[in-house]
């Protein structure tokens, strides 16, 4: 597509079958620096579900035609019509043919990193999603699926490593030449979005699964030369994740080898390419003195969920792109699930609830907002979103909690033995749960077709008089762009009644039924639900294991949320209680602070986390959560309309003091408990006594006060580890300004030549919430270490600033809004897709107070004006505005 073309919208409703389906691609690859030369074979017949009598029609995109024949016989000029973004064969023979089509293209000068591409002396592919049309003309569609046997050639010593997917069936020397070659053979089906390719120099860390069956699987992880020695977490994580995906849902691997590629340049995490995942390598490579506990368990997470794909992704795949949910938030349910299997399960849901809250709810509320499977798109690569992902997983995850646990697994099982080898839908799926539980799931299915956050407004009352308590429970759900009129959803919601004893009490309803599983099912705008036999007055716990993705409002008064704040069986509620008092104060706070009105202190927060700072019987990793009060975007959500980010900073910085200063004594016995002892390990229960460790040393120093920050000093010095050394230089670079530089200034002298920790240090100064940030940003593009043209350094420091840092990206004079929209049109030449996730910042820019909401539409214009705009970034900028 041309770069000044307006994106053409593309809807679920003008899905049709391919008219030509592929069997099979042969694949010639004969790598070059700047001019490799693809040769295809592509053995088609017509569709007999598609148009009888058509053309075939292949896309391309930036390719250079060389030779095209059909069936052995070059084609006359006439017999196709050939540009840079399409191939046509005008009249083809309506039967079984082989068409072979020749292709140009330059891997160096590929700054998009989708297709074919060359970075740092690798050659890699990325072609989800439409990025084969890139390498060679095809229908660059997801339900067209062929077997691939691909013969790579290239230079020994450039590219003494050639790999993909599949397992390998031939290699040598190419005679008389310095070149060898490499054939790989995929027995599977699978569609074009799924190839990969790698040649390059890599060092190989090897190992080997047996799999239920008693298979042996070669495994492989292939790295930069000299990195091999940080690839073993990586390679015990995919381990691992192989063995649980058997137990855990039936899923045995299925072919001869798995490799692993993990490389500098990569627009995504990873990728699940089929039986060679190529990944950044940021979610690859560990050491103590490298990578924090949080960069452990995303690798864990991250490997795991594109090993879980060769089954809910690649064994099955999508239909079309709008049914993206169906392999991507499935998957990431299962990867959430291996994650709180392998580690702590409240705490894993704590922190997949916070994810949620921070990138998918202001997703929902804004200009952005799109449901879980989409009905139109302009550029499908801005559909990867968190609704897509994370909401999609929780839709994923109230499907299991309607049909329990054997409910859920008989629907999975039918799943995979339908649709094993498909293309598949959404209506697919729900159909599998449907059939395998005798159930409806018609009124679940709005799910993904309605986009927004539902609202449930919950009340309790009890009668004394009838020993009986009644909830009544309401949803709302407001309109969102395209869609002003919204139906009742189904939401399960899980609940418990806590008695004065801390204890729950049994539940049963008027009718004299259990509440299964004590999940109540909201299917109406109003309903109540009366429970019999309570004869005290219960406290109601509310949405427990937060069982459905809704906003909750309920009359609990603050006394209350104490009481659950400390005896709430449920984990996630007794987190969420202390979250829900620190909102409300700082709410409350920041409303003051811009009316001039003194706030008393939070003591009932105080009271809350006290307690939970004093229970040894909770997981430390847990109590850090606890500790951790709501960020600055969940204020701002809860506030909605006119929010100044300056103000909620303000609040929040005087509530952490505050907090630091009152917990001080435990804080300091917590800190001294956890002290670290013996050598470093990334285990779960070491890590979560790192973290209550280092959030107590957060709070000491919120103040800024000297013993807090001398403490802090001496943390970062003293530390063994990257997780307690840069866990420390956070807090210096937040709470003390007069150390701050001294000790960034260390930390880069010792990692200057590891980048992905140097992203680490960028990323933290454009945390940094001063007025002086901003030029700091500013300079550090034009540092030694910073470079537009790699995407986790970009991320690092403007996608940081963008996404994190409130008061400076909202400053009130506009520079922070001219700052990333210049960033924007700066990359949106060089990689598009890059551009179009910095742009995404912007997508709450209409709850900024009115000085500020005019700054961002000012910025946001100047971009949309811009001539010549990618795809990419005009869709995310005319949607942001419409």
């Amino acid at each position: 597509m041309p770069r000044d073309a307006v994106p053409q919208p593309v809807r679920l409703s003008d899905y049709r079958p391919p008219d030509w389906l592929v069997d099979t691609v042969d694949l010639d690859v004969r790598l070059h620096p700047t001019a490799t030369r693809v040769i295809a074979r592509l053995g088609l017949r017509p569709n007999p579900e598609g148009r009888e009598g058509s053309a075939i029609t292949l896309d391309g995109d930036e390719l250079a035609l060389k030779a095209v024949t059909l069936d052995g016989e070059p084609l006359a000029g006439s017999a196709y019509v050939a540009t840079s973004s399409a191939l046509t064969i005008l009249a083809p023979p309506q039967r079984a043919l082989v068409l072979e089509i020749e292709t140009l293209v330059d891997p160096s000068a590929n700054t998009k990193l989708m297709g074919l591409y060359r970075s740092s002396g690798t050659y890699c592919t990325q072609c989800e999603a439409e990025g084969f049309r890139r390498i060679t003309y095809f229908p660059d569609r997801p339900d067209v699926l062929a077997v691939y046997t691909t013969r790579i050639e290239a230079e020994r010593e450039e590219a003494p490593v050639l790999l993909a997917n599949g397992n390998l069936v031939e290699s040598g020397d190419v005679e008389g030449t310095s070149r060898h070659y490499a054939v790989w053979h995929d027995p599977w089906p699978k569609p074009c979005y799924l190839f990969a390719l790698v040649g390059g120099r890599l060092d190989r860390v090897s190992d080997e699964f047996v799999t239920a069956t008693g298979r042996k699987v070669d495994l492989g992880v292939y790295v930069e030369p000299g990195k091999a020695g940080r690839a073993g977490y990586a390679m015990d994580a995919l381990k691992r994740s192989m063995r649980w995906d058997e137990e855990a849902f039936g899923c045995e691997y299925d072919l001869d080898v798995f490799n692993i590629v993990a490389v500098a340049d990569f627009n995504m995490g990873a990728m699940e390419n089929k039986g060679l995942n190529v990944f950044n390598d940021k979610y690859v490579l560990a050491s103590p003195e490298t990578a924090t506990d949080a960069d452990y368990a995303n690798i864990e997470g991250i490997i795991a969920h594109e090993y879980f794909h060769n089954w809910t992704g690649n064994r099955i795949t999508c239909r079309d792109w709008f049914q993206l949910c169906l392999k991507e938030g499935l998957t990431v349910f299962r990867d959430q699930e291996f994650s709180a299997d392998q580690r702590s399960r409240p705490v894993k849901r704590i922190a997949d609830v916070r994810l949620l809250k921070s990138h998918q709810f202001p997703e929902d509320a804004g200009p952005l907002a799109h449901p879980v499977r989409p009905q139109v798109y302009r550029e499908i690569n801005n559909f990867y979103t968190a609704t897509v992902y994370e909401k999609g997983a929780e839709v994923v995850r109230m499907l299991k909690t309607l049909l329990g646990e054997e409910g859920f697994r008989a629907g999975m099982d039918l799943y995979f033995d339908r649709h094993d080898g498909d293309a598949a839908t959404v209506e697919d799926f729900l159909a599998c749960f449907a059939d395998a539980n005798g159930v409806d799931l018609t009124q679940f299915a709005l799910w993904y077709a309605q986009s927004g956050t539902p609202k449930l407004a919950v009340s309790g009352q009890w009668d004394e008089a009838a020993r009986s308590f009644r909830l009544d429970v309401s949803q709302t759900l407001a309109p969102t762009p395209g869609q002003s009129d919204k139906q009742p959803m189904v939401i399960p919601l899980a609940v418990g009644l806590v008695g004065p004893d801390g204890e729950d009490l049994p539940l049963v309803l008027d009718d004299g039924t259990n509440a299964e599983r004590g999940v109540l099912l909201i299917t109406q705008p109003k309903q109540s639900f009366v429970f019999r036999d309570v004869a005290e007055r219960p406290v109601p716990s509310l949405n427990r294991g937060f069982s459905a993705p809704v906003k909750l409002t309920s009359d609990l008064s603050t006394a209350e949320l104490v009481f659950l704040a400390r005896h709430d069986a449920d984990p996630f509620n007794r987190f969420d209680a202390g979250q829900t008092i620190a909102l409300a104060y700082l709410v409350e706070a920041t409303t003051a602070a811009r009316t001039g009105r003194a706030l008393s202190p939070p003591e009932a927060l105080v009271e809350a986390l006290g307690s939970t700072l004093e229970d040894s019987a909770l997981d430390p990793a847990f109590i850090a959560q606890a500790l951790s009060v709501p960020s600055e975007g969940d204020v701002a959500r809860e506030i909605g309309t006119d929010v100044d980010p300056d103000a909620i900073h303000d609040a929040r910085k005087a509530l952490r003091q505050t907090l630091g200063e009152a917990l001080a004594p435990a804080l300091k016995a917590a800190y001294a408990r956890h002290a670290p002892s013996g050598a470093y390990s990334p285990d779960a229960d070491s890590a979560g006594r790192r973290a209550l460790r280092n959030a107590s040393l957060d709070l000491l120093a919120a103040g800024g006060s000297p013993e807090g920050i001398a403490r802090a000093v001496g943390h970062f010095e003293r530390a063994d580890n990257m997780t307690d050394r840069f866990f420390a230089l956070s807090v210096l670079a937040h709470s003390a300004p007069d150390a701050r530089e001294a000790a960034l200034a260390a930390f880069y002298e010792r990692f200057r030549d590891d980048p992905l920790v140097v992203d680490k240090w960028l990323a933290l100064q454009a945390q940094i919430a001063e007025p002086g940030t901003l030029a700091r940003v500013g300079g550090l593009t034009t540092h030694a270490a910073f470079s537009w043209s790699n995407p986790n350094r970009v991320r690092a420091l403007v996608g940081t600033f963008a996404s994190i840092n409130q008061t400076q990206f909202h400053r009130a004079d506009g520079a922070g809004h001219d700052f990333v929209a210049d960033a924007v049109l700066e990359l949106d030449a060089r990689n598009p897709q890059v551009a179009a996730r910095l742009l995404a910042a912007f997508k709450s820019w209409r709850v900024l107070e009115p000085g500020r909401r005019a700054s961002a539409e000012r910025a946001l214009r100047r971009v949309a004006d811009r001539p010549g705009l990618s795809p990419d970034v005009s869709d995310i900028v005319s949607r942001s505005l419409e």
